[in-house]
């Protein structure tokens, strides 16, 4: 009895090795609080593929402290009190269980080090979609804390996936790259249009995981993400620069629990295209303002719809607020690009020189003829 009792713990190990099953969350050891043993470590380098328990690596990966110097550079780590650093072509990778066929958003935590041109490949396999993978330069940091939180999407092809996170760049310093901290992942159900608003999440309520605590800077969606995986389902980023997704619990939001700040004027845009009836009235309605992020100055959010459009001032205390307004138009065609975005660059009153800008959130899109029947 005891020796089956022994071999039935021994497949459980087994099979947990294999794959962690999960919940919305951090993936197991997903901050790195568990590091290698001593002997696994030559000074900050892990030695060792699988030294660094739930996870596998390979390449020039550091296990890095808070607290940590190199030189007279501080390396800063995103949250708790350990990280990881990839060098010259280094990859960490996790197997994770999730649900076939269903969406998923991973957000993750990274910090700039010593290298200019940072930048990070992020992929799961098995993957039957051909080039998708996540891209993320760094350069641009958006918070003033030295580390942002960046969030990709992707549909599980099988029911086992591996997750991993490469630092494609090569280096003088094969030291020098990205730190790496916090990786959670969160299902994604994507939302439907209703009767009372012909876009799809236009609350964004659904979107990635952002991670809880005391200080949040939000989650940075990235440029060129179209809606098919989109960590914001329904939207589209089809600009230059990343938008923000932010919460009441960390920021001011106008309705609900999460909104979108648009951090980078011009090149930090977010649309979404509808079906419309040719030669029927609508009314595009949404609400502005700013997230009390001391993010101050004299605000103007530009919404179109096609060619219709309609420019919203607010003069921003940076100490939370909103005003609502709309745009009505005649559809000129059968598909209507419904898109945002801030006519000016702002900066954070912190003497931090970090990006903000005004939040736009509660977007709804309705015809006359249904709006005067509801």
């Amino acid at each position: 009895m005891q020796r089956i009792i022994a071999v039935v713990l021994f497949l459980f190990c087994a099979t947990s090795q294999l794959a962690s099953s999960l919940n919305d969350g951090l993936l197991p050891n997903g901050n790195f609080e568990y590091g290698p043993k001593p002997s696994e470590l030559k000074g900050t380098k892990v030695m060792s593929p699988k030294a660094i328990p739930n996870w596998e690596i390979s390449g020039y990966v550091e296990y890095i402290k808070s607290g940590q110097k190199q030189g007279d550079m501080l390396l800063i780590v995103p949250e708790g009190g350990f990280a990881v650093r990839l060098g010259n072509e280094a990859l960490i990778k996790q197997k994770i269980k999730v649900i076939k066929g269903m969406f998923y958003s991973l957000t993750f935590s990274a910090a700039r080090t010593c290298a200019q041109e940072e930048k990070l490949n992020v992929s799961v396999s098995l993957n039957y979609e051909k080039n998708d993978f996540g891209l993320f330069p760094i350069q641009t940091m958006y918070s003033s804390n030295g580390w942002d939180s960046y969030a990709w999407a992707f549909q599980a092809s099988e029911s086992v996936i591996e997750i991993s996170i490469h630092n494609p760049g090569v280096e003088e310093d094969a030291a020098c790259g990205p730190l790496i901290d916090s990786i959670a992942l969160k299902t994604l159900y994507p939302p439907k249009r209703t009767r009372v608003n012909l876009l799809k999440n236009g609350n964004f309520e659904e979107g990635p995981y952002i991670f809880a605590g005391p200080i949040s800077e939000g989650v940075i969606i990235p440029p060129h993400i179209e809606d098919d995986h989109s960590p914001l389902p329904g939207w589209i980023i089809d600009s230059l620069k990343a938008v923000k997704y932010i919460d009441s619990d960390h920021f001011t939001v106008p309705k609900g629990k999460r909104a979108i700040e648009l951090i980078a004027g011009k090149e930090s845009s977010l649309s979404q295209v509808v079906r419309t009836t040719i030669g029927r009235d609508y009314v595009l309605s949404f609400t502005i303002g700013d997230a009390n992020n001391a993010c101050e100055g004299s605000m103007v959010v530009e919404a179109f719809a096609n060619k219709n459009t309609v420019k919203v001032t607010y003069d921003s205390k940076g100490k939370g607020g909103f005003k609502q307004a709309r745009l009505r138009f005649k559809a000129d065609s059968t598909r209507t690009r419904i898109m945002f975005y801030s006519t000016f660059y702002t900066m954070k009153n912190d003497n931090s020189g970090s990006l903000c800008g005004p939040v736009v959130d509660d977007v709804k899109l309705v015809s006359i003829q249904k709006l005067h029947h509801l």
